[in-house]
Protein backbone atom coordinates (compact mmCIF):
# COMPACT_ATOMS: atom_id res chain seq x y z
CA UNK A 1 0.00 0.00 0.00
CA UNK A 2 1.62 3.83 -0.57
CA UNK A 3 1.88 5.13 2.30
CA UNK A 4 0.51 8.51 0.89
CA UNK A 5 -2.66 8.25 -1.48
CA UNK A 6 -1.44 9.80 -4.56
CA UNK A 7 -1.27 9.83 -7.87
CA UNK A 8 1.96 9.49 -9.42
CA UNK A 9 3.49 11.77 -11.96
CA UNK A 10 4.87 9.89 -14.86
CA UNK A 11 4.75 9.66 -18.61
CA UNK A 12 3.09 6.21 -19.02
CA UNK A 13 0.40 3.90 -17.78
CA UNK A 14 0.86 0.47 -18.52
CA UNK A 15 -2.08 -2.31 -18.68
CA UNK A 16 -1.64 -6.13 -19.17
CA UNK A 17 -3.17 -7.69 -21.57
CA UNK A 18 -2.30 -11.02 -21.65
CA UNK A 19 -4.27 -12.07 -25.27
CA UNK A 20 -1.74 -9.76 -26.95
CA UNK A 21 1.48 -10.71 -25.39
CA UNK A 22 2.63 -12.73 -27.73
CA UNK A 23 2.58 -16.02 -25.09
CA UNK A 24 4.75 -14.22 -22.36
CA UNK A 25 3.15 -14.22 -18.76
CA UNK A 26 2.31 -11.17 -17.28
CA UNK A 27 5.09 -11.13 -15.00
CA UNK A 28 7.39 -11.67 -17.57
CA UNK A 29 5.44 -8.70 -19.40
CA UNK A 30 5.19 -6.42 -16.55
CA UNK A 31 9.04 -7.17 -15.16
CA UNK A 32 10.43 -5.83 -18.63
CA UNK A 33 7.88 -2.55 -18.20
CA UNK A 34 9.25 -1.79 -14.57
CA UNK A 35 12.57 -2.29 -15.95
CA UNK A 36 12.31 0.38 -18.32
CA UNK A 37 11.35 2.78 -15.51
CA UNK A 38 7.44 2.44 -15.94
CA UNK A 39 5.82 3.41 -12.59
CA UNK A 40 2.28 2.34 -13.13
CA UNK A 41 0.81 -0.91 -13.68
CA UNK A 42 -2.31 -1.69 -13.86
CA UNK A 43 -3.96 -5.36 -13.98
CA UNK A 44 -7.14 -5.86 -16.27
CA UNK A 45 -7.70 -9.22 -17.21
CA UNK A 46 -11.18 -9.64 -17.39
CA UNK A 47 -11.50 -13.70 -18.44
CA UNK A 48 -9.18 -15.51 -16.15
CA UNK A 49 -10.25 -16.90 -13.07
CA UNK A 50 -10.93 -15.21 -9.49
CA UNK A 51 -7.90 -17.66 -8.41
CA UNK A 52 -5.41 -16.45 -11.35
CA UNK A 53 -6.16 -13.10 -11.02
CA UNK A 54 -5.25 -13.14 -7.24
CA UNK A 55 -2.33 -15.16 -7.55
CA UNK A 56 -1.17 -13.16 -10.51
CA UNK A 57 -2.34 -9.55 -8.38
CA UNK A 58 0.11 -11.14 -5.56
CA UNK A 59 3.14 -12.02 -8.06
CA UNK A 60 2.55 -8.68 -9.88
CA UNK A 61 2.10 -5.99 -6.47
CA UNK A 62 5.34 -7.98 -5.18
CA UNK A 63 7.25 -7.45 -8.31
CA UNK A 64 6.04 -3.26 -8.31
CA UNK A 65 6.96 -2.47 -4.78
CA UNK A 66 10.47 -3.86 -6.10
CA UNK A 67 10.28 -0.87 -8.60
CA UNK A 68 8.26 1.13 -6.40
CA UNK A 69 5.70 1.19 -8.49
CA UNK A 70 2.16 1.99 -8.26
CA UNK A 71 -0.08 -1.09 -9.01
CA UNK A 72 -3.75 -0.63 -9.94
CA UNK A 73 -6.47 -3.17 -10.24
CA UNK A 74 -9.01 -3.01 -12.97
CA UNK A 75 -12.46 -2.77 -12.10
CA UNK A 76 -12.78 -5.40 -9.27
CA UNK A 77 -12.52 -3.46 -5.51
CA UNK A 78 -12.47 -6.55 -3.84
CA UNK A 79 -9.60 -8.21 -5.47
CA UNK A 80 -7.87 -4.69 -4.97
CA UNK A 81 -8.34 -4.95 -1.39
CA UNK A 82 -7.69 -8.62 -0.95
CA UNK A 83 -3.68 -7.99 -2.55
CA UNK A 84 -3.76 -4.70 -0.90
CA UNK A 85 -3.25 -3.08 -4.14
CA UNK A 86 -2.29 1.03 -4.32
CA UNK A 87 -5.54 1.57 -6.53
CA UNK A 88 -8.35 0.64 -8.33
CA UNK A 89 -9.21 1.71 -11.68
CA UNK A 90 -13.15 2.23 -11.99
CA UNK A 91 -15.56 1.89 -15.15
CA UNK A 92 -18.83 3.89 -15.36
CA UNK A 93 -21.06 0.88 -14.64
CA UNK A 94 -18.67 0.22 -11.81
CA UNK A 95 -18.99 -0.18 -8.45
CA UNK A 96 -20.18 3.55 -7.40
CA UNK A 97 -17.06 6.14 -6.23
CA UNK A 98 -18.61 7.19 -2.97
CA UNK A 99 -19.32 3.20 -2.31
CA UNK A 100 -16.09 1.82 -3.30
CA UNK A 101 -13.84 4.88 -1.29
CA UNK A 102 -15.65 4.00 1.72
CA UNK A 103 -14.63 0.23 1.40
CA UNK A 104 -10.94 1.20 0.48
CA UNK A 105 -10.66 3.87 2.63
CA UNK A 106 -8.51 6.84 2.23
CA UNK A 107 -4.80 5.39 1.27
CA UNK A 108 -5.67 3.63 -1.97
CA UNK A 109 -5.93 5.75 -5.01
CA UNK A 110 -9.35 5.53 -7.24
CA UNK A 111 -9.40 6.00 -10.94
CA UNK A 112 -12.31 6.63 -12.61
CA UNK A 113 -12.92 6.03 -16.60
CA UNK A 114 -14.86 9.15 -18.49
CA UNK A 115 -15.80 9.72 -22.05
CA UNK A 116 -17.68 12.71 -22.56
CA UNK A 117 -18.10 16.09 -21.10
CA UNK A 118 -20.66 15.40 -18.66
CA UNK A 119 -19.05 12.33 -17.42
CA UNK A 120 -15.62 14.32 -16.24
CA UNK A 121 -17.73 17.38 -14.93
CA UNK A 122 -19.74 14.45 -12.68
CA UNK A 123 -16.03 12.80 -11.93
CA UNK A 124 -14.17 16.10 -10.65
CA UNK A 125 -16.77 16.30 -7.76
CA UNK A 126 -16.44 12.93 -6.46
CA UNK A 127 -14.01 11.54 -4.31
CA UNK A 128 -11.16 10.42 -6.76
CA UNK A 129 -7.25 10.57 -7.80
CA UNK A 130 -7.14 10.86 -11.27
CA UNK A 131 -9.49 9.98 -14.61
CA UNK A 132 -9.03 8.09 -17.73
CA UNK A 133 -9.76 10.14 -20.62
CA UNK A 134 -10.74 8.15 -23.90
CA UNK A 135 -11.15 5.95 -25.91
CA UNK A 136 -9.40 8.95 -28.19
CA UNK A 137 -9.20 6.25 -31.06
CA UNK A 138 -10.18 2.68 -31.92
CA UNK A 139 -9.20 0.20 -29.78
CA UNK A 140 -9.80 -3.78 -29.75
CA UNK A 141 -8.52 -4.82 -26.18
CA UNK A 142 -11.54 -3.89 -24.96
CA UNK A 143 -15.16 -5.42 -25.98
CA UNK A 144 -17.39 -3.20 -24.24
CA UNK A 145 -15.82 0.16 -25.17
CA UNK A 146 -17.69 2.90 -26.58
CA UNK A 147 -17.00 4.99 -29.96
CA UNK A 148 -13.80 6.85 -30.36
CA UNK A 149 -14.35 10.29 -28.37
CA UNK A 150 -11.38 11.78 -30.00
CA UNK A 151 -8.70 14.82 -29.45
CA UNK A 152 -11.66 17.08 -29.02
CA UNK A 153 -12.97 15.08 -25.65
CA UNK A 154 -8.83 15.86 -24.68
CA UNK A 155 -9.25 19.58 -25.35
CA UNK A 156 -12.23 19.69 -23.17
CA UNK A 157 -10.27 17.99 -20.51
CA UNK A 158 -7.41 20.17 -20.53
CA UNK A 159 -9.15 23.51 -20.91
CA UNK A 160 -11.82 22.86 -17.96
CA UNK A 161 -10.51 20.34 -15.58
CA UNK A 162 -6.87 20.27 -13.46
CA UNK A 163 -7.60 16.71 -12.19
CA UNK A 164 -4.76 14.09 -12.77
CA UNK A 165 -5.88 11.90 -16.21
CA UNK A 166 -4.35 8.94 -18.69
CA UNK A 167 -4.98 9.68 -22.04
CA UNK A 168 -6.06 6.16 -23.18
CA UNK A 169 -7.82 4.43 -26.00
CA UNK A 170 -5.71 3.25 -29.47
CA UNK A 171 -2.88 5.00 -28.66
CA UNK A 172 0.01 3.79 -30.76
CA UNK A 173 3.37 4.96 -31.15
CA UNK A 174 2.31 7.36 -34.52
CA UNK A 175 0.40 9.31 -32.44
CA UNK A 176 1.53 9.87 -29.21
CA UNK A 177 3.11 13.23 -29.95
CA UNK A 178 -0.73 14.28 -31.09
CA UNK A 179 -1.94 13.40 -28.04
CA UNK A 180 1.15 14.93 -25.91
CA UNK A 181 0.55 18.14 -28.18
CA UNK A 182 -3.17 18.18 -26.90
CA UNK A 183 -1.93 18.35 -23.03
CA UNK A 184 -1.50 14.86 -22.02
CA UNK A 185 1.12 14.26 -20.09
CA UNK A 186 0.30 10.66 -18.91
CA UNK A 187 -0.51 8.01 -21.81
CA UNK A 188 -1.50 4.64 -21.80
CA UNK A 189 -0.45 2.53 -24.69
CA UNK A 190 -1.92 -1.43 -24.41
CA UNK A 191 -1.16 -3.24 -26.76
CA UNK A 192 1.70 -1.19 -29.01
CA UNK A 193 4.06 -2.39 -25.33
CA UNK A 194 2.65 -5.85 -24.28
CA UNK A 195 3.07 -7.22 -28.33
CA UNK A 196 6.23 -5.23 -28.81
CA UNK A 197 8.91 -7.94 -29.70
CA UNK A 198 11.38 -5.09 -27.35
CA UNK A 199 9.13 -4.01 -24.94
CA UNK A 200 11.80 -2.16 -23.23
CA UNK A 201 12.85 -0.85 -26.91
CA UNK A 202 9.21 0.01 -27.71
CA UNK A 203 9.25 2.16 -24.16
CA UNK A 204 12.54 3.99 -25.04
CA UNK A 205 10.61 4.59 -28.76
CA UNK A 206 7.69 6.00 -27.02
CA UNK A 207 9.33 7.88 -24.40
CA UNK A 208 11.18 9.77 -27.46
CA UNK A 209 8.39 10.58 -29.13
CA UNK A 210 6.71 11.95 -26.21
CA UNK A 211 9.76 14.13 -25.16
CA UNK A 212 9.81 15.14 -28.76
CA UNK A 213 6.58 16.71 -28.10
CA UNK A 214 7.40 19.06 -25.63
CA UNK A 215 6.06 17.40 -22.53
CA UNK A 216 7.19 17.75 -19.00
Amino acid sequence: MMKKRQFPKTDLYCITASGYSQGRSNQEVVAEMLKAGVKIIQYREKDFSMQQKYRECMALKKLCAQYDACFIVNDDVALAMAVNADGVHLGQDDMPVDVARKLVGDKMIIGLSTHSPQQVDEAVGLDIDYIGVGPLYFTETKVDVCAPVGLEYLDYVVKHHHVPFVAIGGIKKGVVADVVRHGASCVALVTEIVGADNIGGMISDIRAQIFGAGTV
